[in-house]
């Protein structure tokens, strides 16, 4: 069985969460088959295994998931983004506005070195506010985003464009 074949029919649909009218991706079922877990790092690598990759970005909660097991395929760091507030050094953060009012994220001042190729990493790939703004947290620290990496793509939300700017490398193992 094809690899995004397995994702579909591994993945679970629940609807009317977290609000009614949302039908939400559940990737927690992917987790109990570690074949599949190692297909998906395996998967991702492949398509970025030409490029200097220097460090992998996870993006809290679920981009810690993957993103651990995608820097220790390619032998790089893991560096993790947070909600403000979560890490205890110093940090550098970005803030940015969501539907309904604004978020910040951070990253310890020291985690991501000057011209650095990083992937960004989270499971869902959605409006792309908050994958957007993890690639201007990296900017900031003048590293460069060598790509992204999800799990999952809701194509109609058409998060692609708003990260297209940052890389033209974009991932998605499984397109809804």
């Amino acid at each position: 069985m094809k690899l995004q074949q397995q994702l579909k029919s591994t993945i679970r649909d629940i609807p009317d969460f977290p609000k009614k009218g949302i039908l939400f991706r559940d990737v927690t079922p992917i987790l109990k088959n570690p074949k599949l877990c190692r297909n998906i790092v395996e998967d991702i690598y492949n398509k970025f295994s030409k490029k200097k990759i220097n460090a992998i970005v996870g993006v809290e909660s679920r981009g810690f998931l993957f993103g651990m097991m995608l820097a220790q395929r390619f032998d790089v760091p893991f560096i993790i983004v947070r909600k403000a507030g979560k890490l205890p050094y110093q940090t550098i953060s970005y803030e940015y506005n969501l539907e309904y009012g604004s978020a910040k994220i951070e990253t310890h001042i020291d985690d991501i070195q000057a011209g650095w190729n990083v992937i960004i990493h989270d499971d869902l790939l959605a409006t792309g506010g908050t994958a957007a703004a993890t690639a201007q947290l990296v900017r900031m620290q003048k590293a460069t985003v060598a790509g992204f990496a999800f799990i999952i793509e809701l194509n109609f939300l058409n998060g692609k464009k708003n990260i297209q700017k940052f890389s033209k490398n974009i991932v998605s193992l499984v397109k809804y």
